[in-house]
């Protein structure tokens, strides 16, 4: 059991997903990993979801806010301060997609495009620190970002998370990168494979794990899903990336 009450400045230490159809998310997920779904009673959450396992917050899921918006994960980063963040972002070469916002009284979130077209989320943490579970099947373990620039973002992170990259992380013939915060890896980083549709633009993946990747694999086909890639096993478990109902991505690991 990995339980979390806090997380460090440049920690990845939430995701949600943006769907267009909250009830099916919530049934598909649900089933998938055994959560349980808090929905904010608020008008102004706009049905805001606080995905639980064991009583204990492990994920988010919320509408689509924006036209031609996908459905997709999105990985926040805990921050000190979003406003200077932001700042950092557009000197940077990043922009702005969504300034920052009190969220009630749980914090303060934006989200940003990096200077290579990936969208990223911050949290600068208030009442909700970020998952109480994370690491542990039916939670998120990693997050990593697949680019179509590497140069850019080599540039982007350091200066606005002031993250280094572990260039000695390498293994096996696929070019993959570890971000770290001081000598500690927080996420991953590799070129966006070829075999991703060339109008698929560059994105943060979020990973989950499960006890068992070919039997949940099995499970997200019946329950509407897809599987992109894999399974296949690397150094750090058994995992694929995989659609969910939306055609929303994200990986499963069984580590």
């Amino acid at each position: 059991m990995a339980e979390f009450t806090s997380y460090e400045p440049g920690t990845p230490c939430w995701v949600d997903l943006g769907s267009p159809d909250l009830d099916a998310s919530r049934a598909f997920y649900g089933t998938l990993f055994g959560w349980e779904a808090q929905v904010s009673p608020d008008p102004a959450a706009g049905g805001y979801t606080i995905l639980t396992l064991r009583g204990r917050a492990v994920a988010g899921l919320g509408p689509l806010f924006g036209e031609g918006q996908r459905p997709s994960w999105s990985t926040y980063v805990r921050v000190a301060d979003a406003d200077a963040t932001a700042e950092a972002v557009r000197a940077a070469g990043g922009s702005v997609l969504a300034p920052p916002m009190d969220v009630f009284d749980m914090g303060r979130m934006a989200v940003f495009g990096d200077s290579g077209g990936a969208a990223v989320s911050v949290w600068q943490p208030g009442t909700f620190a970020g998952a109480e579970l994370a690491n542990e099947p039916g939670s998120f373990s990693w997050n990593e970002l697949d680019t179509r620039d590497l140069a850019a973002a080599r540039a982007f992170y350091p200066a606005v998370f002031g993250w280094t990259l572990d260039e000695a992380a390498q293994a096996g013939p696929m070019e993959y990168y570890t971000w770290q915060v001081a000598g500690r890896p927080v996420a991953g980083m590799m070129p966006m494979p070829p075999t991703v549709p060339a109008d698929t633009p560059s994105l943060w993946l979020a990973y989950f794990a499960v006890a068992d990747t070919d039997a949940a694999l099995a499970r997200i086909t019946e329950l509407g899903g897809a599987t992109l890639t894999g399974p296949v096993d690397i150094p750090a478990g058994r995992f694929a990336v995989v659609a969910g109902p939306h055609g929303e991505a994200f990986a499963i690991i069984a580590q």
